[in-house]
């Protein structure tokens, strides 16, 4: 007979494994079989009476314990200069612990009354419980400015970059950071906003040159006009905010519902469970939940919090930093389904057939406490065979079924056809001074596919639900490629020998077919990105339109409500629809809900064109050391005044612009997107592969100019002499080399065609 372990024993166990607290999880780690389990119970219930362990149905849980995130109030130093904080939320019924802060040289500093993220130690110290490590700072809000710092004989002045603001910034000479004159500095509100005169503002941080690439996300904000500081009056009611309980919802703390996300993600809004359907009539089936961050909960309509969120539509992302939709204490914190922490939670059950069809669903409004946060990677070294000692407890319990389900959902979706491009997603990783140390390829992984196949289930479901019930909603629509955008691919498809068929109803699974015919071959690349290329821009409405992208006839997004209005505006049709509070849909919301979904579009836009603008700055900078190098790429655009090159190694695009291509006059054919030599008769297309030289790199503008060297591994024909580069050649006249261009393009198509024939 084994023996049974003491309660210290117990104890620690359940803290070292907080996945694995229900009672057999216990009696397997002690090694206790068949009656000795009796005295195991009566250990746990004499823990649970003298409130050591708390019951929660099948497991224990120690009430009297941090979770190992935590949001802390500082309390500020004590004489000996040793910094306190308090917890914000303590559901212990002991002394409420205390924790101290450990900083680490490159902490900012620390005051009475700040709050901050930690990562918890629990030790055992005479006059604390806990250590703590910051992860960040949240809930500060003076007013930011980003400018140039011009010294003065006093102090100085910051001359805003917003091309908006003429309102300049006094710097008193104890606040200046050690600016130099001429420096890009970040500085925030210094003393109580003037109602004359110039504000005071201290420097916080010092980004050197204008054009350093610290400095490049920042002036992107600025110039697409993206708010990144918050109201006070936002604040104050962020700040306010307090966890929702379990009054009115339904408790589902005991489905070990996992987070999986990037290793450096900042906030968690879904989490995901799955298991096999015990019901006999449906034999090989799953059951799948998904739960989403109950955002409408703390965000309700009308409110500063709404008005904000509504007003930048989405979070942005940037290589450096977020600019987020909600402020910390939500976004990082309340909102946010961290491991260990009870959270308000929408979450959907949704039933799989053996072919991973969807054959039911149900919503529920509950309060959820997620076992584990994980990231992408150790979730795939588990399942690939290689767990650590976070994954090793979920991996038949949690992580074994989770991939079951989704092997049913690849079937069920390989049947649906989804539009199935291959573009791999640049990943731009930064030193700690801002300088970009890599740019690499981000692999693509199972885990990756899973939580993205879970979440358009559950996007899927809630449409339906709203459809069926007939409440307003904003819709994910992707409307079909024009005929036009069409046409373009198919000659771009045809002229490197792959067909899509015409005069036919076009469906995703004929474009995948094109797709697939490349894939493989040197062309892949080339004809993905014209079928991106081809595509219509995804949008919000009311209207209920379907989404051709991923086949599906009806889709909201509903999964990520921290960063995006239009999933907001979704869990409130829910609860509206469900009758579960007086926080669902406003009528203002229902009235302004096209509104809405235009303005949210157009913040989308704004976020992707800063993003993109960001990542062009960045690339010019990693590349601007490397100019006379030369590169490997292939011909991604042709425009009148040049063609555009993406080059292999980073996936940054460069323009080769006329002056660069030759001595004589390039034909711009619109129609068939090419340039033909007016003298030697070369035509530069889309997909060529080309060996190029950089000739220039700018980071402020982001602009890469390049020079071509060899076009399909041959080098560049010489053009005649005396050609000219301007339209129409020496004085205007139409130049005579460009007689029967598009007869010769023709013919060229035709021997192509014929040698592809004869091999």
């Amino acid at each position: 007979m084994s023996k049974i372990p003491s309660k210290p024993e117990i104890l620690d166990w359940v803290a070292e494994n907080p996945t694995l607290t229900a009672k057999r999880d216990i009696a397997k780690a002690f090694g206790i079989k068949g009656a000795a389990r009796i005295d195991l119970k009566r250990v746990l219930k004499e823990l649970e009476a003298e409130g050591h362990l708390e019951k929660r149905k099948r497991s224990y849980q120690d009430p009297d314990r941090l979770p190992p995130v935590s949001v802390l109030q500082v309390t500020g130093p004590d004489k000996d200069g040793d910094l306190f904080a308090k917890p914000m939320e303590w559901q212990g019924e002991g002394v409420e612990p205390v924790v101290l802060v450990i900083p680490r040289a490159s902490d900012p500093a620390l005051g009475a009354g700040d709050r901050i993220l930690a990562r918890l130690t629990l030790v055992q110290a005479q006059d604390h419980h806990y250590e703590a490590r910051l992860i960040r700072r949240i809930g500060a809000n003076p007013q930011r400015v980003l400018g140039i710092f011009r010294k003065t004989t006093e102090g100085g002045r910051i001359v805003p970059i917003d091309k908006g603001s003429d309102k300049e910034w006094w710097v008193p000479g104890d606040a200046t950071h050690g600016a130099k004159d001429g420096e890009l500095v970040e500085a925030e509100q210094a003393g109580p906003k003037a109602r004359m005169g110039s504000p005071r503002a201290r420097i916080v941080e010092r980004l050197g040159d204008p054009s350093a690439p610290k400095a490049v996300s920042l002036i992107a904000i600025h110039q697409h006009g993206i708010p990144d500081d918050f109201p006070d009056d936002v604040m104050a009611q962020a700040d306010a905010a307090k966890p929702v309980g379990l009054k009115g919802r339904e408790d589902l703390r005991d489905l070990p519902l996992i987070t999986i996300d990037p290793s450096d993600a900042r906030d968690h809004d879904d989490a995901c469970y799955a298991h096999a359907d015990e019901d006999p009539k449906n034999e090989g089936g799953h059951v799948v939940w998904v739960a989403i961050a109950d955002v409408a909960a703390y965000v309700t309509p009308g409110s500063a919090l709404d008005r904000e969120a509504r007003k930048r539509g989405n979070s942005t992302y940037f290589p450096d930093r977020v600019v987020p939709m909600l402020p910390d204490r939500l976004s990082g914190d309340l909102c946010s389904l961290h491991e260990g922490v009870p959270r308000a939670c929408i979450a959907v059950r949704m039933v799989l057939d053996a072919a991973g069809d969807k054959i039911g669903h149900s919503f529920h409004r509950g309060l959820m406490r997620s076992p584990a946060s994980l990231h992408y990677e150790e979730v795939q070294d588990a399942i690939d065979g290689a767990p650590n000692d976070r994954t090793g407890p979920l991996l038949d319990p949690v992580l074994k079924p989770i991939y079951a389900a989704y092997a049913a959902l690849k079937a069920a979706r390989a049947e649906r056809q989804p539009l199935d491009l291959d573009l791999p997603e640049r990943r731009i990783e930064l030193d700690k001074d801002g300088t970009v140390k890599s740019v690499n390829f981000k692999d693509r992984l199972d885990a990756h596919r899973l939580i993205e196949e879970f979440m358009v289930l559950a996007n899927v479901a809630a449409a339906e639900t709203l459809l069926s019930k007939k409440t307003p909603l904003l819709y994910r629509i992707h409307e079909e490629p024009s005929p036009a955008k069409l046409d373009a691919l198919r000659e771009t498809a045809q002229a490197a020998g792959y067909t899509l068929a015409k005069g036919q109803v076009l469906h995703t699974r004929h474009l995948n077919k094109l797709l697939n015919d490349a894939a493989g071959t040197d062309d892949a690349e080339l004809i993905n990105l014209s079928t991106l290329r081809s595509m219509t821009q995804a949008y919000y409405g009311p209207a209920h339109i379907g989404h051709f992208g991923l086949a599906l006839r009806s889709y909201a997004h509903f999964t990520s409500p921290i960063r995006r209005y239009a999933d907001l505006i979704v869990h409130r049709a829910l609860i509206t629809a469900h009758g579960w509070g007086n926080d669902g849909l406003s009528q203002h919301d229902i009235e302004d809900i096209e509104q809405t979904g235009a303005h949210i579009s157009d913040t989308e836009r704004r976020s992707m064109m800063a993003e993109r603008d960001t990542t062009d700055r960045y690339l010019a900078s990693y590349l601007s050391e490397r100019v006379g190098n030369e590169f490997s790429g292939r011909i991604s655009g042709v425009a009148r005044f040049g063609a555009f090159v993406k080059l292999d190694e980073t996936g940054a695009d460069g323009l080769l612009p006329m002056r660069s291509l030759g001595r004589e006059y390039f034909h711009f054919d619109q129609e068939a997107g090419t340039l033909m030599g007016s003298d030697t008769g070369m035509i530069i297309s889309v997909g060529q592969r080309v060996t190029v030289r950089l000739s220039e790199a700018v980071p402020v503008t982001g602009g890469i100019a390049l020079e071509l060297l060899t076009l399909e591994g041959d080098a560049l024909p010489k053009g005649g002499q005396g050609a000219r580069r301007g339209r129409g050649g020496p004085a205007g006249r139409t130049n005579p080399k460009r007689k029967g261009v598009k007869a010769k393009r023709k013919a060229d198509k035709v021997k192509r065609k014929v040698k592809r024939t004869r091999r």
